[in-house]
């Protein structure tokens, strides 16, 4: 039922005509009369009334919710807000002279030049410089520099950093005389804001119907924010038609999601699978997009600026391709002119893996931005 709102005004002639029916003689209603003045102040208190009314339903209903309101609402269902993810990357440590060796720790941090940002090393025990005596990443004689996995130290799109903005070593490392990263972190993600929380609160009705793909899908992406999914039915992890089988591929955006994340969905996915069938969890097959492109630019435009704005436009237009897309080479020359609108003139040369061509990959294939050059 659609409830009927007075204002001041409505309110106080409302009054006024009930109680000059009630009466066999005329009122005195005029400004300053102590009846008007009675009316008025009892329009007031209705006034503040209906305020409150509202508050109220805006609070009790989900649409109208913000912030404390709508975790109250979801709570019930236990369903709760995700919460922001570090942005994560790699950062390349560098010396001047490789006469000794030298030990990355876990938990040694960097800062963005600016200083805003912090991030601190983390654990890879599957990179080359790993070495578990030491308990960190050991650099040997003779090697100038060393590449380790860094997380945002602050949670959010804070971490979202471009390339060659980390430059300073918070910690000190013994040998070691520089810090930078060759690329930008782009998987940091803020907390769940309230239309998103809304949104996965209609998925988790749609999904007490467990074992449907709506319902596997709603599982894997409630694990953490920012994560593609496709299912893939009948089929196990080689590709071959196997019934009974659903293989479920998922990117966290990097094209190389960790461990950690896939057992985590797997853990979701197990609780939602029908009984009878058997779900694999994947991270997806990464293929890396090198692109080189010579562009024309129009009467004065200036170089520098045009390189600068297609570099990037480019490297985010392929960073968020989904899970089975393919990377159009003609679409890619559209995003390549509207980086820069009016400033380039042609685009003589374009190449995706030095092929003027689409890139394409399978079903569980995702494409990431390799090295851009432009020129």
């Amino acid at each position: 039922m659609q409830l009927s709102l007075q204002s001041f005004t409505t309110m106080v002639q409302n009054a006024a005509a009930v109680m000059q029916g009630a009466c066999a003689q005329a009122l005195d209603l005029t400004v300053g009369s102590v009846l008007r003045a009675v009316l008025e102040a009892s329009a007031s208190i209705a006034l503040w009334m209906q305020w409150l009314i509202l508050q109220v339903l805006s609070m009790t209903r989900l649409s109208t919710s913000s912030g404390a309101d709508v975790d109250s609402f979801v709570g019930d269902w236990s369903l709760t807000r995700q919460a922001a993810v570090a942005a994560t990357g790699s950062v390349t440590f560098s010396r001047f002279a490789a006469t000794g060796t030298a030990l990355i720790v876990p938990g040694a941090q960097v800062k963005t030049l600016d200083g805003t940002q912090t991030f601190s090393v983390t654990t890879d025990t599957t990179n080359s410089l790993w070495n578990a005596g030491q308990g960190g990443y050991l650099v040997p004689a003779g090697v100038t520099s060393a590449t380790v996995p860094v997380q945002a130290v602050n949670v959010g799109t804070q971490g979202n950093v471009a390339a060659g903005t980390i430059g300073l070593m918070a910690s000190a490392v013994s040998g070691l005389d520089a810090v930078m990263n060759a690329t930008a972190f782009t998987n940091g993600v803020d907390a769940q804001s309230d239309a998103s929380l809304k949104l996965s609160f209609q998925g988790y009705i749609a999904s007490l119907a467990r074992g449907t793909p709506d319902a596997i899908t709603y599982a894997a992406q409630s694990v953490q924010q920012g994560l593609s999914v496709v299912i893939a039915e009948n089929t196990d992890t080689s590709g071959a038609y196997r019934p009974g089988w659903f293989v479920v591929t998922v990117d966290d955006g990097t094209g190389n999601p960790p461990s950690s994340l896939l057992s985590a969905v797997t853990t979701a996915v197990q609780a939602y699978r029908a009984v009878g069938t058997v779900a694999a969890v994947q991270g997806p097959t990464l293929t890396t997009a090198n692109v080189n492109v010579a562009l024309t630019l129009a009467a004065g435009a200036v170089r520098t600026t045009v390189d600068g704005l297609v570099g990037p436009a480019v490297t985010a237009y392929i960073n968020g391709l989904g899970i089975g897309a393919t990377l159009p080479y003609t679409r890619l020359a559209q995003v390549i002119y509207d980086a820069a609108p009016g400033q380039i003139a042609d685009i003589p040369t374009l190449s995706i893996n030095g092929l003027a061509a689409s890139l394409t990959v399978g079903a569980s294939g995702v494409i990431r931005a390799g090295t851009v050059t432009v020129a």
